[in-house]
């Protein structure tokens, strides 16, 4: 049978596909894509094709006719590249010197081996070796031109496929007549295959170009092939899949003979014949295709680098350091779209999204509210879908345009509606208007306005958690003020109730009255004192203070509890610049928790002393003492107590931030089983004490 005929079957499927090729370029021309040449081109070359198929069948053709053959493809391939090279270079003038001088080799080659030398011939090697030399020199030819081709097409998408489509058919037949040139023979199954390459060149032309002339601009943009599309291109995919079973369906007819080999490549032909009518009448198919290969095989629409600094520059930092995070945010989303304004949408934690800031754009009815859980949410959320709805309905942007809202079409202008997430949280979306010159989407521009969305929604959310922190620190130094408070309002009650016990038994002793009214004095100025500090009315620099008459009053205050304290003062001359009442509250405290971690036959040694320029209080117990973890930890830690219910962990904090204040500083020595040392040092009031050495002199 006649499709039993591997390569007649090879060579009639590549000319039906080269013929689906030159309709396909007949389509282009007429979208005045290419040149008339370049539909030449495929025509001849489909013909070329049947030729040699039928040559196969019922061999026929002379030397001098298969070389005429071969010559008149390439060429037709070298004149449409010629004509296809002026046709998109009409706005610029490019050299026309190396095309024409290929030519006119073509035409002193094609003289050459097809009228003067075949006549000639007297054998049947000679017959082979001007037919492969012709082939080859005229492969090499087509080849140069294609790389000009190349070369001189460094921003037009359709001469970039053209040139990786050729460039393809030919370095086949680079190696088929190399090597027949190096064996002295055509090799039988490299021959056979050269019908099914063509058309699986064919193929890849076809899906191509049809989605390159599918875009806005075919013309624009300069080729780069991404690493994955390096190894796994759809059209070096579809040949390979195309040839390995050619080549299975031809081992296994000669091995056992059959039909199956041919069924399988008959039917790849008519797959491909079918799958390029799909492209031609399909426009969803064609911008499928034309966005995969737009993804990787062509230079980016925006550099990224600068897009993404300039995005991170906008958020980070502002000329008007006061703008509002909300207004921020659509302004920079709308730079990026090259916007004119928008409006900003966020989640209200209650499932509801609410308007919260506009630019350029006007706000719907003050009641608009979007659920959370509608089906255009739901839609932003799962799909990170964005809306337009002013795309017509045919397009593709427009599938889910019967989700938008009601309130959408309260809205003027409105372009885009972009979805803001962190992860897969939906925390707002962004509307914005149409730019102000024609502004065609593309794929490109989807993908970045959905990274910029996700970029702003992270800025917002962070911006979001600081302003939670602010209010948290807020509130957590106003409980620390609290506690304070209620600190010195505990020793202001407990001296107090010290009075109201011992008056009972005391109340007709007039030195106890006399007392008991210097106590009550004591603690109205503490709480005025208190007071005013709240009110921030009271300046907090102090005044200088005797520090000796401090250590003694504190001592005293502390006489009635076990070990009551021993007091050796070195130095009595020691002034201090503090606030009487806060150095005395805090001494007797650590006099107190002292005492408290010693027992009653212990001892609690208080010694004031001076050392470079500092006034030294050390204040030493044998008690229980503390390890190195406590000390390093726990010890300043405020809020942390060891007195179960007794106290608030504020005190010895309390202590060791007001004593720097002053420019001093707290240290602590302890050992467990041994006791404790606290050292509090004081600067010193030079002045006070050069002045009164100046008035003693």
């Amino acid at each position: 049978m006649l499709l039993e005929n591997v390569t007649f079957t090879s060579f009639m499927g590549g000319a039906l596909l080269l013929t689906a090729f030159a309709l396909t370029s007949g389509y282009l021309f007429l979208k005045r894509h290419i040149a008339f040449s370049m539909a030449l081109a495929a025509v001849v070359a489909a013909g070329w094709s049947v030729v040699l198929a039928w040559d196969s069948y019922a061999p026929s053709l002379t030397v001098q006719e298969l070389i005429l053959c071969e010559t008149l493809r390439f060429g037709a391939l070298i004149l449409a590249i010629l004509q296809q090279l002026k046709f998109s270079n009409r706005s610029r003038k490019i050299q026309q010197g190396p095309f024409l001088l290929l030519y006119l080799l073509w035409t002193l080659g094609a003289i050459l081996f097809v009228v003067i030398l075949p006549p000639a011939i007297d054998n049947k090697d000679q017959a082979f070796r001007l037919y492969v030399w012709s082939s080859l020199l005229f492969t090499i030819l087509c080849i140069v031109a294609v790389e000009q081709l190349f070369r001189n097409s460094p921003h037009n998408r359709i001469n970039k496929v053209y040139s990786l489509g050729l460039a393809g058919i030919l370095l086949y037949d680079l190696y088929l007549f190399s090597y027949a040139l190096l064996f002295g023979q055509l090799d039988a199954e490299i021959w056979r295959a050269r019908g099914a390459v063509n058309g699986a060149a064919a193929i890849f032309l076809s899906f191509a170009l049809l989605a390159v002339s599918a875009q806005n601009y075919p013309q624009q943009n300069r080729v780069a092939i991404s690493r994955p599309v390096a190894f796994y291109t759809t059209g070096l995919t579809t040949a390979g899949f195309f040839l390995a079973l050619m080549a299975a369906g031809g081992y296994y007819i000669k091995l056992y003979g059959g039909n199956w080999g041919t069924v399988i490549q008959v039917t790849l032909i008519f797959s491909a014949l079918i799958s390029i009518g799909v492209m031609f009448f399909s426009e969803s198919a064609r911008a499928n295709l034309s966005v995969y290969i737009d993804k990787h095989f062509f230079v980016h629409k925006y550099d990224y680098r600068s897009q993404w600094l300039s995005l991170i520059h906008s958020l980070t930092a502002s000329p008007d350091s006061e703008e509002d995070p909300h207004q921020k945010a659509i302004r920079v989303m709308a730079n990026v779209a090259k916007s004119t304004g928008g409006m900003l949408w966020l989640d209200n934690q209650f499932g509801r999204y609410l308007p919260v800031a506009t630019l350029k754009m006007n706000m719907p009815a003050m009641d608009t509210e979007e659920p959370a859980d509608s089906e255009f949410c739901r839609i932003l959320r799962e799909q990170e879908w964005i809306f337009s709805p002013s795309s017509p309905g045919h397009h593709e942007l427009s599938n889910f345009n019967e989700y938008l809202p009601d309130w959408t079409r309260q809205i003027d202008d409105l372009w885009l509606v972009i979805p803001m997430l962190v992860d897969s949280d939906l925390v707002g979306f962004m509307l914005l208007n149409s730019p102000p010159k024609d502004f065609t989407l593309t794929w490109e521009d989807l993908d970045l306005f959905k990274t910029v969305g996700r970029e702003v929604a992270s800025y917002l959310s962070r911006n979001e958690a600081a302003e939670l922190l602010a209010q948290s620190k807020q509130f957590d130094a106003y409980n620390k003020l609290s506690a304070f408070v209620m600190h010195d309002l505990k020793n202001l009650i407990a001296q107090q109730a010290l009075v109201v016990e011992n008056a009972a038994k005391h109340k007709e002793n007039p030195a106890f009255i006399e007392d008991m009214i210097r106590t009550i004095d004591n603690s109205v100025q503490r709480m005025s004192n208190l007071l005013k500090k709240l009110q921030h009315t009271q300046p907090t620099n102090g005044r200088p203070l005797e520090l000796k008459q401090v250590v003694v009053n504190s001592v005293k205050k502390c006489q009635d509890r076990m070990p009551p304290p021993t007091l050796r003062i070195l130095d009595d001359s020691l002034k201090v610049v503090a606030d009487e009442d806060n150095l005395e509250m805090i001494v007797t405290h650590i006099i107190k928790n002292a005492q408290e971690a010693t027992p009653a036959d212990g001892y609690v040694d208080v010694t004031l002393r001076s050392e470079n320029g500092m006034a030294v209080m050390e204040v030493e117990d044998n008690g229980c003492g503390m390890d190195s973890d406590f000390l390093k930890n726990r010890l300043f830690r405020p809020f942390d107590t060891t007195k179960s219910g007794k106290g608030m962990g504020i005190g010895v904090y309390q202590t060791r931030e007001f004593i720097r204040n002053l420019g001093g500083e707290v240290l602590v020595r302890s050992e467990p089983g041994v006791g404790t040392t606290f050292t509090i040092s004081i600067p010193v009031n030079v002045q006070q004490t050069d002045s009164e050495k100046v008035g003693t002199a």
